[in-house]
């Protein structure tokens, strides 16, 4: 009796165990499947809130950076601000001109030539007061037109050469020269007045000034948006970071359509120039050709006192026209 218990209990013990084993075959990719589920949801709140650490992380960072870049334009406008060369004196404009000469000798010069100019004057005409005119317009004004005209010449070679060295210095950044090497090939390769101006930078590096300071100085000697361009730009990846050749790429980019801009501004105002010039110089020519053909007639603008007035009065309405004129065709860009 106690045997058959043994085995009614062993039979129920596996009806129970096969019906478990069934249930657990139905039920099998139903738990599996809500497992998966579970994993899968757990794994993209995990992604995603990983994305969103990175994400803050990267923005605090770009937010780091931004700051950084806002204080070193910041301290960078300052600096130029505090020594624009537009502000500078005789010295520095002399300077800018390429003239090997001090501000005594410029003086010297001035006096000398005004004093020949008036003695010329005054032989042509007769007349103490156009000899004392003829002076001061050759101290005052003739030498300082000469130093501006030198001066905006060598302005435009700059500009014309300095892509190129940019150009250059990118190619050396890339080749894995350091920035002080690319100078010094600009220094010693570069036509004038670049390789002048950028062997200036190199030697006032080499008296202890960091180098953002001494390619900061080059605007001071080359009153150009262009260079004060480059200066920012190296100085923001001095103490920001960043691919420079990159930021100097782009710099050089800028710097030809600049360029391309200007000679197409040229262009288009090459007729408003033509015009003005015709324009302007018509009264004379035609006051030369009266003269010509019947001195008498218009002889009394000289002689008479009116003639005086009314040749002062032209003089000063012809000036304010070709004023008028010049700024309606010069563009600033």
């Amino acid at each position: 009796m106690f045997g058959v218990d043994i085995q009614i209990i062993a039979f129920a013990g596996l009806v129970g165990f096969a019906v478990c084993a069934v249930i657990f075959a139905l039920m099998y990719n139903r738990i599996s499947e809500e497992r998966n589920q579970d994993k899968r949801v757990n794994f993209i709140r995990n992604h995603d809130r990983e994305a969103k650490i990175r994400t803050e992380s990267r923005s605090l960072e770009q937010s780091k950076r931004k700051q950084t870049l806002q204080n070193s334009l910041k301290e960078i406008e300052e600096k130029t601000k505090s020594k624009d060369p537009n502000k500078q004196g005789l010295k520095e404009q002399i300077r800018q001109a390429g003239l090997s000469i001090t501000v005594k000798q410029f003086y010297l010069y001035s006096v000398a030539f005004g004093l020949v100019f008036g003695i010329v004057a005054f032989i042509g005409t007769g007349k103490p007061i156009m000899g004392a005119a003829a002076v001061g317009i050759g101290i005052l004004g003739i030498p300082r037109w000469v130093v501006g005209f030198k001066k905006k010449r060598r302005m435009n070679a700059f500009l014309e050469e300095f892509p190129n060295a940019v150009d250059v210095i990118t190619r050396g950044i890339k080749a894995g020269l350091p920035l002080n090497d690319c100078l010094g090939i600009i220094a010693g390769e570069a036509k004038e007045p670049v390789r002048s101006e950028f062997k200036k930078v190199l030697e006032t590096q080499q008296m202890g000034i960091p180098m953002t300071e001494a390619i900061l100085k080059l605007y001071k000697s080359v009153p150009l948006t262009e260079a004060n361009f480059f200066g920012i730009v190296v100085s923001i990846q001095q103490s920001s970071g960043g691919n420079l050749s990159e930021a100097l790429t782009n710099l050089s980019k800028v710097l030809r359509d600049r360029k391309k801009m200007q000679a197409k501004i040229k262009a288009m105002s090459a007729e408003a120039k033509a015009s003005a010039m015709i324009i302007g110089s018509l009264p004379l020519i035609v006051m030369l050709l009266i003269y010509i053909t019947t001195p008498a007639y218009i002889s009394l603008l000289f002689t008479e006192q009116t003639g005086h007035l009314i040749l002062l009065g032209s003089a000063v309405w012809m000036g304010v026209g070709i004023f008028i004129m010049k700024s309606m065709i010069n563009f600033d860009f």
